[in-house]
């Protein structure tokens, strides 16, 4: 919901910061591996309640999660570029959830499991759309030059980041905030399954 209005603010910087890197000879894909890496160590640091720690890696792994993109704007973007990005976003996205479950599991492995299942049917639905849209041959650029469509949801990238920040402020309330967020995960892949059902009408050729 608030992705488009976050990117007018973010991308200005962040591309003449990708183009900097780009021209200093730093790859994409370099930059995608790194995020990923710190976004796993957000995750170590949850599991063993160093949430200081936890809440600048996430902020870092969302910088190099912008500067990727940038610097390929700046060089080439690549079909595989896109493919690492959003990969690695979905195994950040599920790695914070289980170092809740780890830091407490008899408290909140139910409900990171509910967080995470409802990630999955999130995931599953936006994926999906996207993959409609393209053979369809919508284009949009609301949340930037992208590889694939980006579908506007109820809860997009900037509202789960500020859960995780969130959680991370306050820990001893993962459980309600985790339901919470997890709630209105299903009924953004409701809606957003609502809106393939009225854009998507015309027969599938492959069918």
């Amino acid at each position: 919901m608030l992705d488009a209005k976050a990117r007018r603010i973010i991308d200005p910087p962040l591309n003449r910061l990708g183009a900097l890197l780009a021209r200093a000879g730093v790859s994409a894909d370099a930059v995608t591996l790194v995020g990923l890496s710190l976004g796993i160590f957000a995750a170590i640091c949850i599991a063993v309640g160093s949430f200081g720690w936890a809440i600048l890696l996430i902020v870092l792994n969302r910088l190099a999660d912008g500067l990727d993109g940038a610097i390929a704007r700046a060089t080439r973007r690549t079909g595989f570029g896109g493919y690492l990005d959003i990969t690695s976003d979905f195994l950040f996205y599920g790695a914070i959830p289980l170092g809740f479950a780890l830091y407490e599991p008899s408290t909140n492995a139910v409900a990171a499991a509910f967080l995470l299942l409802s990630f999955y049917v999130n995931g599953a639905s936006f994926l999906g759309y996207a993959i409609l849209a393209e053979k369809s041959g919508m284009k949009t650029r609301a949340q930037g030059v992208k590889s694939l469509y980006y579908s506007d949801g109820l809860l997009e990238g900037t509202e789960t980041i500020a859960f995780f920040l969130l959680i991370c402020l306050f820990p001893a309330a993962f459980v309600w905030f985790g339901a919470v967020f997890a709630a209105l995960c299903f009924a953004t892949a409701a809606l957003r399954l609502y809106a393939a059902k009225q854009v998507f009408v015309a027969v599938d050729p492959a069918e």
